[in-house]
């Protein structure tokens, strides 16, 4: 599992010209899934996300959660963060995982993140051609990968 945080003032996805889901300071999660994700990689993704420090405390500096700052998640799932991209110019996307797998992963995900926080977590639509904005506050923006903790 991949995931694309971006720490933001507020961020939105939009279906057809209309929202269906926004939030004000917090994380824009683009999560995307591959055969190998276990609940465990779910788990763990979840878990890190509440935990990071990236938000300023009273000095600037990065030392509080999402969770310290009462921030929120909107969270969008993205199968191009598997993309390969080692042979020509068109990305290949054979480690995503298809949908009858990504589906359930990408519906756990939210399940475990609004289990932890204890907050309704915002989401776009799987598998939807999907207009996201945001103000990317910082700008902040990290990558994790389940298969490479680092």
């Amino acid at each position: 599992m991949r995931t694309v945080l971006q720490r933001t003032s507020n961020a939105s996805v939009s279906i057809g010209g209309k929202t269906v889901g926004q939030i004000e300071r917090g994380f824009l999660v683009l999560a995307g899934f591959e055969e190998a994700d276990t609940a465990e990689d779910l788990e763990w993704m979840a878990a890190k996300i509440l935990a990071l420090r990236v938000f300023p405390d009273e000095e600037g500096k990065m030392n509080r959660s999402v969770q310290d700052v009462d921030g929120r998640l909107l969270v969008v799932s993205q199968f191009t963060l598997h993309a390969k991209t080692k042979k020509g110019t068109r990305p290949s996307f054979v480690r995503a995982a298809h949908p009858d797998k990504a589906i359930p992963l990408y519906e756990q995900f939210v399940q475990v993140l609004e289990r932890l926080s204890g907050h309704q977590v915002e989401t776009g639509e799987f598998g939807t051609d999907m207009q996201v904005s945001l103000t990317n506050d910082g700008p902040v923006t990290i990558l994790l990968d389940t298969k490479n903790k680092e």
